[in-house]
């Protein structure tokens, strides 16, 4: 951080300069090694942190969509928990590196990624299914009938 040098004998006093065209690094401190691994490292372990997920419920069931372009099948999970939640999780794996490329930007992500949602009282869990098309994720929750109450018509009498 730059200090206001003195104009009389080249020293600086405590005095911060708001004018100053020195970069101040508030991490400079702390053991980060610089910040820029630790903003490769950042990106490295965020992945997917954006990975958009649709949930629209529909009169018959759930629906849940998630564009994950250039996934695998394999490399997604879906899962159900006892207590109506479900899990979306995966990973995309970094690509190889060759010591002879030269990379001019690099903005696709990989890493983990893991969304939950906890479903209404009217999730069908056993029945859920996924699949997987284009690089979009459908999971489809049906809902249980719901019960109309029985109307009983009560004769008057009079």
């Amino acid at each position: 951080m730059s200090l206001i040098p003195s104009w009389f004998g080249g020293r600086r006093s405590d005095v911060v300069d708001p004018f100053s065209l020195d970069l101040w690094d508030p991490f400079k401190d702390f053991p980060f090694p610089n910040s820029t691994s630790l903003s490769a490292n950042f990106r490295e372990n965020s992945a997917f942190v954006n990975t958009r997920i649709d949930w629209k419920e529909t009169p018959e069931a759930h629906v849940f969509k998630a564009d994950l372009p250039g996934l695998k099948t394999e490399e997604v999970k879906v899962e159900v928990e006892d207590d109506r939640v479900l899990q979306i999780s995966g990973e995309r794996n970094v690509e190889k590196e060759d010591k002879n490329d030269t990379w001019h930007r690099v903005e696709r992500s990989s890493g983990k990624f893991s969304r939950r949602f906890r479903l209404p009282e009217n999730a069908r869990m056993d029945q859920v299914k996924a699949s997987m098309e284009n690089g979009v994720l459908t999971v489809t929750v049906p809902k249980a009938e719901e019960k109309k109450p029985e109307v009983k018509a009560i004769e008057i009498s009079g």
